[in-house]
């Protein structure tokens, strides 16, 4: 399971990046929010929690990983930013978002992924 939700994340990721460069910019941040949903999923999953709402995602992650200081309080800051810009996205209407951020939040959302992967065992 953990491979699997770690592959999402793999997908979600180049699946931002084709929509980045196709222009699409509110697409791109869906899938940013869900490359780094599915990436936490998997090491939560590692750590053998699992939850059903995006809410108790967030809240674990918090909890076991950003409040305890195994990872830096900005991962945690740039997963609400993902979600709340993926929640904006979807659902506010005439939304835009600017290339040049869209553009950095894909650089983040790229190096919080490669800060979670060591956190795997599966991977080590």
């Amino acid at each position: 399971m953990v491979r699997y939700w770690w592959s999402k994340a793999e997908e979600g990721l180049a699946s931002a990046r084709r929509e980045f460069e196709a222009g699409s910019f509110s697409f791109a941040m869906n899938r940013l929010y869900y490359a780094a949903f599915y990436g936490v999923s998997a090491l939560l999953m590692e750590h053998d929690l699992s939850f059903k709402k995006h809410s108790g995602v967030r809240a674990a992650f918090h909890q076991q990983f950003i409040k305890t200081g195994v990872l830096d309080r900005k991962w945690g800051r740039l997963y609400d930013q993902l979600f709340e810009d993926r929640q904006e996205g979807d659902y506010v209407v005439f939304i835009s978002f600017e290339p040049d951020y869209v553009e950095s939040q894909l650089t983040q959302c790229t190096r919080f992924l490669e800060q979670l992967r060591p956190l795997i065992a599966s991977f080590s």
